[in-house]
């Protein structure tokens, strides 16, 4: 029978935090005074948003999944909507992580505190200097976790993050990620591989590290390629709520036909107020827990 783990990017998914516009933008006047400090493209549309998100969560939630939706909170920037970031969940408890963009640190805060309410345990805390944000994260194997070494994730968060899982025996595999357009860009690991199922991701291929693309090479992964034109739309950041079965932002023609092509069941969404003006995808939208796996038992 499934079980369920912490330690997948592609498994059916079965829990997840969500922070819908309605709690984290709040309104058009807190997008209206912090969108350019933040450096969004655009202000989002707050109404839009609100339609959006409503969409994007019924494709999200239609494989079954329960989710645990955060509350409104003063403290945070409307960054907040990029759930994702602030935490990692594993099998042996949460890592809360420590942001790389500084106007976003009070979300670490409000994570670990919505994380103690629900009564999760918290195996360990990424602590200054060191930063890291679940954006440079994923889940390779149930034992094995890929980290990007990033503007937003340092050399000593990663250390900390590797000394706080190695005595649970997982692997944390750094890679250097490239300057690209440099600090105040939204550019995380995760920007350039999203895992969609087993041996099966989507990549971008000229920014991708060569060490990785190796790494994901010999172990036969087969590569859905994005192309320069929809790297800029966000077509690499793609959301497996189950194997092979992923949501996809509405404009990028080219990865859903191969995504198609290869066996995949696409889901797009439209995300010009949710997406677009922030950078963030619908892996970055979201911070999947547990997920349906065949050949691991949790210690939860």
């Amino acid at each position: 029978m499934p079980t369920a783990t912490c330690h997948s990017e592609y498994g059916r998914l079965l829990e997840v935090i969500l922070h819908p516009p309605e709690n984290s933008f709040q309104s058009s006047r807190q997008i209206a005074s912090q969108w350019k400090d933040l450096g969004y493209r655009s202000p989002p549309d707050f109404e839009l948003a609100l339609s959006e998100y409503t969409r994007f969560r019924t494709l999200l939630l239609a494989c079954g999944a329960r989710e645990f939706p955060m509350p409104s909170d003063q403290t945070t920037s409307i960054d907040a909507l990029y759930c994702r970031d602030a935490a990692l969940p594993t099998d042996f408890g949460w890592i809360i992580g420590r942001m790389g963009k500084k106007a976003r640190m009070p979300e670490n805060e409000r994570m670990e505190a919505f994380i103690r309410k629900q009564g999760w345990p918290v195996l360990g805390r990424i602590r200054e200097p060191g930063t890291l944000e679940g954006g440079d994260l994923a889940w390779l194997d149930q034992k094995t976790l890929l980290a990007g070494i990033s503007y937003r994730s340092n050399p000593e968060g990663i250390a900390q993050l590797r000394s706080i899982l190695k005595p649970h025996g997982v692997t944390v595999m750094d890679f250097h990620l490239p300057h690209y357009r440099g600090p105040q860009d939204v550019f995380h690991l995760m920007s350039l591989l999203s895992p969609v199922d087993e041996r099966k991701a989507v990549v971008y291929a000229p920014l991708l590290p060569i060490p990785l693309r190796k790494l994901l090479l010999d172990r036969d992964y087969l590569f859905v390629e994005v192309s320069e034109p929809e790297w800029s739309t966000m077509a690499c950041n793609v959301l497996a709520i189950a194997p092979g079965e992923c949501l996809l932002l509405e404009g990028n023609p080219c990865i859903r036909d191969g995504l198609l092509e290869a066996g995949c069941i696409v889901h797009p969404f439209s995300g010009h107020a949710i997406c677009l003006p922030g950078g963030g995808g619908p892996t970055c939208l979201t911070r999947p827990m547990l997920r349906e796996s065949k050949d691991f038992s949790s210690v939860f």
